[in-house]
């Protein structure tokens, strides 16, 4: 007995110091940044650009099982890569290895030249190019609109916008459509005591630190908490890798258009027109009832940058009753691209309605 507690013993202290000298090494890596992680990493071709907007074909070995492509719209206020934060753990390699052709439409880094894009920019000159260029190279006659975030509100715009889109299926990721209910992120504007031109800086764009603080601002405690998590777990590589990619992406904002933050703060927030499922945009209304698309409101019950009731309205709005599909998970905002959730929960379920929702080709076809 007394020879196998001392062997324990001597167990235990011996893992105990190894992990200290990883802790060690691991914070000085840390703090010295000499580990970047390799964010947006699965190889891709731009095949589509105007302005700093760039539509991206991801690359992959695993041959299309199924059609129509998957055409990702990012949102205007992050970067893209949180859907493929590293390789390992990316929202596109996933979906590439089920067999979809996966595409992305990122809007870049907006800078001055930019100040004057609009909604209308966006959904009315951008995406159907985007849209238009995705067939083109694809080969296929539809596709289906995946949106993250306000990228989803740029989908529910332009798939309602035409009577015949090419548009199958519209997934909404954490699409925000009751501003009423975002909370502390948009009260200082909804009451009138912020106004829009405070927001912009000298290029007439809202700066990517402003956008960070209204991020922290929703939970000013949870870094410190980050910090502690991660001071425990600097041992482990897997664990600092994952923390410092999370981390470097949620301060990596852009900045946002001025003339898209005017109807932002004018319209979705201040007037809340999202939430009555019409638009005036563009010179004509736009109802989202129009879309004739299959609809999957994939939404986290908690999120607390886009809460579970400013998505919710999305099943009551947007297309037809009998083509609505609520996913409802369990993680946060991140919940779609990133996490051990995400690829326990959430891809696989996304995975499962996007294959339900496709044709299976008979033949796999070579990227």
């Amino acid at each position: 007995m007394w020879p196998l507690l001392g062997s324990d013993l001597a167990g235990r202290v011996g893992r105990d110091l190894e992990r200290s000298l990883w802790r060690a090494r691991n914070g000085l890596r840390y703090v010295q940044a000499m580990s970047r992680p390799r964010e947006g990493a699965t190889p891709k071709d731009v095949v589509w650009k105007r302005d700093r907007a760039e539509l991206w074909r991801y690359r992959s070995e695993t041959p299309i099982r199924y059609a129509p492509p998957v055409v990702i719209v990012h949102s205007l206020v992050s970067r893209s890569y949180i859907l493929d934060l590293r390789p390992g753990s990316s929202h596109v390699e996933y979906l590439l290895a089920q067999g979809f052709d996966v595409f992305m439409l990122d809007w870049g880094i907006p800078d001055e030249r930019d100040a004057d894009n609009s909604f209308e920019t966006y959904v009315d000159e951008y995406m159907p190019l985007a849209v238009d260029a995705a067939l083109a190279v694809s080969g296929a006659h539809e596709v289906t609109l995946s949106g993250y975030c306000l990228g989803g509100v740029f989908g529910i715009l332009y798939a309602a916008s035409y009577s015949e889109p090419p548009v199958r299926n519209l997934v909404l990721l954490a699409t925000p459509i009751d501003f009423s209910q975002m909370g502390p992120m948009v009260a200082a504007v909804a009451s009138g005591r912020l106004d829009t031109a405070e927001l912009l800086d000298e290029t007439g764009n809202v700066p990517p630190d402003a956008l960070y603080t209204g991020f922290y601002m929703q939970a000013p405690t949870k870094e410190i908490a980050q910090y502690a998590t991660l001071l425990e777990n600097l041992w482990n590589d897997e664990f600092v890798d994952a923390y410092q990619a999370m981390a470097q992406w949620s301060r990596d904002h852009v900045p946002l258009p001025g003339a898209a933050t005017r109807q932002i703060v004018d319209d979705l927030i201040r007037r809340n027109v999202l939430a009555s499922g019409r638009w005036e945009l563009g010179g004509r209304e736009i109802d989202f009832g129009d879309v004739q698309a299959n609809v999957l409101n994939a939404v986290a019950v908690k999120d607390n940058v886009v809460p579970l009731a400013v998505t919710e309205p999305v099943m009551q709005l947007v297309g037809e009753p009998s083509k609505r599909d609520e996913l409802r998970l369990t993680g946060g905002h991140v919940t779609f691209g990133a996490g051990s959730h995400a690829f326990k929960h959430t891809l696989p379920a996304l995975s499962r309605w996007l294959a339900d929702h496709s044709d299976e080709l008979d033949s796999p076809k070579e990227r």
